[in-house]
């Protein structure tokens, strides 16, 4: 009978195609699961956003634009970046968090691809993603934000910040994996985010910014998506944007999701 079952376990841990992906999906199930199931961890891509859309288009918005309804058309499409942004961040402070649990050492037992829990993570927090859209767009629009291009185009800008963060996003999984805890891994991240995120021309236009800081914004990758998520919202040149955000997005992603596993293997 042991022989029986060691020929079962043979024959059951043999590779089978598609296994990675099959093994990523299913556990990207797993946290979908947990933040439905949980909802007050999508605080800080729901009511959180709001608030600062609120403060900085009464702010600001006659100050800098004239009008708080023309500076909230100006600031929204922007502002979508950095929630997506900050919505990324919480993929790595839930791995570090699970890691801390032991929940990846039960993973490590099973026969699935070791990159697979990261894989899967990043996968099912795409649904923040989704829900930081909808909950920007419908409360803009209560506000008055009006899409000036059309529905193909505004679903391309959602598209490509989405896909922007998703990227992103394995520069917050390679924090969850290197930091000692959860609490680590979110001052990494807002040292990441504040710089790339409000080092652009979201709240104020760039030519009232100093020399110094109008270099930022060339070199700025975040800034490059900003401008095409305005472009395809609200009109004018998209082309050179997006490409732009495009390749800094692939780029990121060759770069740091490696560097995630890798230092995933050694953790664990």
């Amino acid at each position: 009978m042991t022989l029986t079952m060691d020929k079962a376990t043979t024959m059951g841990t043999r590779p089978r195609p598609f296994g990675l992906v099959r093994h990523s999906l299913a556990l990207a199930g797993r946290s979908l699961t947990k933040t439905l199931r949980t909802p007050d961890q999508l605080i800080d891509v729901t009511i959180q956003p709001l608030m600062f859309l609120v403060i900085f288009v009464y702010l600001l918005g006659g100050a800098v634009s004239g009008s708080t309804g023309a500076y909230l058309q100006s600031l929204l499409p922007a502002m979508l970046v950095q929630v997506m942004m900050i919505a990324g961040m919480a993929t790595g402070v839930n791995l570090n968090t699970d890691i801390d649990k032991g929940v990846f050492d039960r993973f490590r037992a099973l026969p699935i691809g070791r990159s697979a829990p990261l894989l899967g993570s990043v996968l099912g927090d795409v649904i923040r993603y989704v829900v930081a859209t909808a909950s920007m767009l419908g409360f803009g629009t209560l506000l008055g934000f009006r899409v000036q291009t059309g529905l193909l185009s505004a679903v391309a800008a959602c598209l490509l910040t989405m896909f922007f963060a998703f990227c992103v996003s394995w520069v917050f999984v390679l924090f969850g994996m290197i930091a000692r805890s959860p609490g680590s891994v979110q001052g990494l991240s807002f040292l990441v985010i504040f710089p790339l995120t409000f080092g652009t021309s979201m709240t104020a236009p760039q030519q009232t910014m100093p020399g110094w800081l109008q270099v930022w914004l060339n070199v700025n990758p975040v800034e490059q998506v900003m401008d095409a998520s305005r472009a395809l919202m609200l009109g004018g040149p998209a082309g050179g944007p997006v490409l732009a955000s495009l390749a800094w997005g692939i780029a990121i992603l060759l770069v740091f999701a490696p560097l995630a596993v890798r230092a995933y293997r050694r953790r664990a």
